[in-house]
Formats: C-alpha cells, sequence, structure tokens
C-alpha cells in the first residue's frame, strides 16, 4: 500500500486553518501511560454512560443534566453499582432528574461489569486501557464493543479519546479520506476495513511521530 506522506496531509490542514501555528494550536496532545493511569474507574463507568446517553440525543443535554446522573447513580462507584437490585435499577430509571431510558440506564451495570473484570486481571481499569498498545486501538475498540454494552460503533472510541487515550477515529471525514485514497473499501466496521486503517496510521505514526490522535484530527482537518 502507497500511503500519502504525513507532512502532505500536515501541510494541507495547515493552509486550511491559518497556518502551522495555528494548527498546532488545536492539536489535542493524548496523556501519557502513567496519566491515564491515575483516573479513579468510576470515571470511566461516568465517561463511557455519558457518551451511551449522548447517542441520538443533544450531547449539551446530556451534558447539562450530567450532575443529576452522577448523584442519582452515587458518583458512577464500580461497587455500589454492582450491588445494585433490579427493582431499584427499575426505580432510578424513572427518576425525573435523568434522561428516562431503561435501555440506556441498564448498560451502567453492564459496563460496571466489564470493567470490575478488568480489575481483576489489572488492578484497574485504567491500568488495563493505559497499557493496551495504540498500534492496535482498534482491538480495544472491540474489546469494548464485545464485552462492554452499547460501546460499539464510536461510542467507545469517543469515549477513549475524551479521556485521554491515544487513539484515532473513523469519523466522517476520516472515513472520507481513508476510501478516497483506496484504504478501506468495505463497511467501516469489517475487520478488514480496521486492519487496513489500523496499518495506515501505525505507518504515520511511525513516519512522523505523531500521536494517533494528531494524525487522526489532522486528516479531518485536511479535509474540513
Amino acid at each position: 500500500m502507497q500511503y500519502e506522506h504525513f507532512e502532505s496531509i500536515f501541510n494541507r490542514a495547515a493552509l486550511r486553518h491559518g497556518g502551522k501555528n495555528q494548527l498546532e494550536q488545536r492539536l489535542t496532545p493524548p496523556l501519557s501511560t502513567s496519566e491515564l493511569s491515575q483516573y479513579k474507574d468510576d470515571r470511566w463507568l461516568s465517561a463511557f454512560s455519558q457518551k451511551v446517553f449522548q447517542c441520538g440525543i443533544s450531547w449539551q443535554v446530556v451534558r447539562n443534566k450530567w450532575p443529576n446522573f452522577e448523584d442519582v447513580f452515587f458518583k458512577f462507584d464500580i461497587e455500589k453499582m454492582l450491588l445494585i437490585h433490579d427493582e431499584m435499577w427499575e426505580e432510578k430509571a424513572k427518576d425525573q432528574r435523568i434522561i428516562r431510558h431503561f435501555g440506556k440506564v441498564m448498560t451502567i451495570r453492564e459496563n460496571a461489569l466489564m470493567i470490575s473484570e478488568c480489575q481483576a486481571s489489572h488492578g484497574s481499569f485504567s491500568n488495563f486501557v493505559a497499557q493496551w498498545p495504540s498500534n492496535n486501538i482498534v482491538g480495544l475498540w472491540k474489546y469494548l464493543k464485545k464485552n462492554g454494552a452499547r460501546l460499539g460503533g464510536n461510542t467507545g472510541p469517543y469515549t477513549l479519546r475524551a479521556m485521554g487515550k491515544d487513539t484515532f477515529m473513523l469519523t466522517k471525514d476520516v472515513e472520507g479520506y481513508l476510501r478516497l485514497h483506496d484504504i478501506i473499501s468495505t463497511g467501516r466496521g469489517t475487520q478488514s476495513a480496521l486492519k487496513a486503517a489500523q496499518d495506515a496510521f501505525n505507518h504515520w505514526h511511525d513516519e512522523s511521530g505523531r500521536s494517533y490522535t494528531e494524525i487522526s484530527q489532522c486528516i479531518a482537518l485536511s479535509i474540513n
């Protein structure tokens, strides 16, 4: 596969967004492994849950209500989530302080269980995520989709990005670039497309020394 040089992508993005200095200011570097490891696991559950609730609804509406979610769900304490009985889950799903959606509310319990299982094997979910190599970030996406609830598509990756994990994103612009350059040709979520995208980003990472996050942002900004 012949990839476009990352320098060309970067320069095109800079041209569209006020020059190299302006572009650099728009890029968001990921957190380090040690920084990611510092998160308490309840913050991961809160972040996953917020992204689940943002699917199909205004993100700002969810953000405005999120302090209420924190109160209703005990600050997303993992142990407490796993102790809540079925009847209490039903009651919480009807609480007028939150967005009442029983199916989405129940993902909190399922994703708390996923986090708990990672705690048993890695000490904390934060360690699990921090130690996952970004040169196989699509493997982490697959793990979240398989073991979590409603974390497929872009929901899992968006959460990782929001929390500072070094990950590229298959946004509309990035996917469009990859298709335009014949890097992917099948459905976005197919094994072949994910592998091809990962291979391309690994190439640009090795070539430029940039994070996967920054490369992904540059590609999007080179089009938008």
